[in-house]
């Protein structure tokens, strides 16, 4: 029974070993005959953490647009283990974590409607929920910003230090709200 439980979850979709034990457990099936299971299956492949983690980053941040803070979230919630999950986001390096970013805030900027000091607010406030870093977004955001229009443009360079520091403390805020 064990068996087929986790051959039907994973027929849904990949799942880590600790969403399986988790199924097995709501299940009723017991913690001895639940890690003979896991363990069976680990052995010949059919779950792998690590594979798990490096496909879930890949799909996450292409798809979704997130950043290495939120999908280290997102894989700590799965029950993937700490190291696994750090390699697994080291191939998402800054430069391409950057270049998401940017292109997230292009598309947004495209809809977007309101004063440049609002559509700045909520385009680093949509990033700051993806993970990304206060410097990160902003930065993303002020060019975006600048390139568009010279309106954009002049506010975009009015930015200094002070509006910078109100900005990282908003994604701050954001970010505990996300963790």
């Amino acid at each position: 029974m064990a068996r087929e439980i986790c051959l039907r979850q994973l027929a849904v979709r990949p799942r880590t070993r600790a969403e399986l034990a988790g199924a097995l457990a709501k299940r009723g099936i017991s913690e001895q005959v639940s890690a003979e299971v896991l363990d069976r299956y680990d052995e010949v492949g059919i779950i792998d953490d690590a594979a798990f983690a490096r496909a879930w980053v890949s799909s996450r941040h292409t798809g979704r647009g997130l950043a290495r803070r939120a999908l280290a979230n997102e894989l700590r919630r799965k029950g993937v283990d700490g190291d696994v999950a750090t390699e697994a986001l080291g191939e998402l390096d800054e430069e391409t974590e950057a270049d998401t970013a940017r292109g997230l805030v292009e598309r947004k900027l495209r809809t977007a409607r309101g004063e440049p000091d609002a559509v700045f607010r909520r385009l680093v406030g949509m990033l700051a929920r993806k993970g990304y870093p206060p410097g990160v977004a902003i930065r993303a955001v002020k060019d975006a910003l600048a390139a568009q229009s010279a309106e954009a443009a002049e506010f975009a360079e009015q930015i200094d230090a002070d509006a910078l520091a109100d900005a990282e403390g908003d994604l701050d805020r954001d970010t505990r709200a996300v963790e």
